[in-house]
């Protein structure tokens, strides 16, 4: 194990009491937990995406993945999502879950470019696992591309459920003619409070064929952070969130047809406050309405 510093130390336990305070806040509320379609399977609402913040494999990167994931297991969450094109970021992950022993308490996702057995040889290498529980197609752009290559490898126990991703609304057709077609265990889309194209278009389509869905950029890429940088969140949010990162998760949480979102952060701090979107009561309908009001007219 890597040993923690006095500064870590410090991340730590005020990540540990913002996740006492949404206990205490929420009158110790279970955790929003939701099923797989496909299988009944439950996982938490809240994972960890992990674009940009761990794609350096060196000592300070380490050792915020450390820090990050350990917040991740001990609030309660499961879902780290990576990719093969993420940098180092499988070999951070990898290292880290192995030293800290965190394999059987997480749920790892990641993405092949294409069907390439080499490509996956190399992600179960830099992820020291022989399973994942998903593997997903990234960034589908033609309408023909197949996942009966992914469905082969769940049928040898390589991976658990297999999926798609896209984050390029111009790839929405594409996208819709793959999910329709091959029908995966798993969609994983960009959607936000700010960016809802994909509610209209894919989640249909998802939940007509009982996929599960994972929201990428849950944060809008730091748009959302960006124009509400000096505000408060409004009184009438207060109640279900304590955050602006709480008011934007539960937006999408909000929506039954997601089954996780995935936040991106480094920060432990960071990572208790999203896994705060966990606790507590949900925006109702006309809640999340509010909710769009106010970001269309920021």
């Amino acid at each position: 194990m890597t040993q923690t510093t006095r500064r870590e130390l410090a991340m730590l336990a005020t990540a540990a009491l913002i996740a006492r305070t949404a206990l205490a806040q929420t009158d110790e509320a279970p955790s929003i937990i939701r099923a797989i379609p496909r299988t009944g399977e439950r996982i938490p609402a809240v994972g960890l995406g992990t674009a940009y913040g761990f794609d350096r494999d060196d000592e300070q990167t380490r050792r915020a993945a450390t820090l990050v994931i350990r917040t991740l297991v001990e609030s309660g969450g499961q879902l780290i999502d990576t990719a093969s094109t993420y940098g180092d970021a499988e070999n951070v992950l990898g290292s880290v879950i192995s030293n800290e022993g965190f394999r059987d308490k997480l749920f790892i996702a990641t993405k092949l470019e294409a069907p390439d057995p080499a490509e996956l040889k190399r992600s179960l290498s830099r992820l020291k696992t022989a399973k994942l529980d998903l593997l997903q197609l990234h960034n589908v752009r033609n309408r023909r591309q197949s996942l009966a290559r992914f469905k082969a490898w769940k049928a040898q126990g390589v991976c658990r459920y297999v999926g798609v991703t896209s984050t390029f609304h111009g790839d929405f057709p594409a996208m819709e003619a793959v999910i329709a077609r091959e029908q995966p265990d798993f969609v994983q889309i960009d959607y936000s409070v700010g960016d809802r194209e994909a509610q209209k278009r894919i989640l249909p389509l998802a939940a007509e064929i009982k996929a599960g869905v994972l929201t990428a950029q849950p944060f809008g890429s730091g748009r959302l952070f960006r124009a509400v940088r000096g505000k408060t969140v409004p009184d009438w949010a207060k109640d279900f969130a304590s955050s602006w990162a709480q008011f934007f998760l539960k937006y999408l949480l909000g929506d039954e047809r997601v089954t996780a979102v995935i936040p991106g952060t480094s920060n432990p701090v960071h990572m208790a406050d999203n896994l705060g979107a966990m606790r507590g009561r949900l925006p109702d309908p006309d809640q999340r309405n509010r909710m769009v009001a106010f970001v269309d007219n920021l």
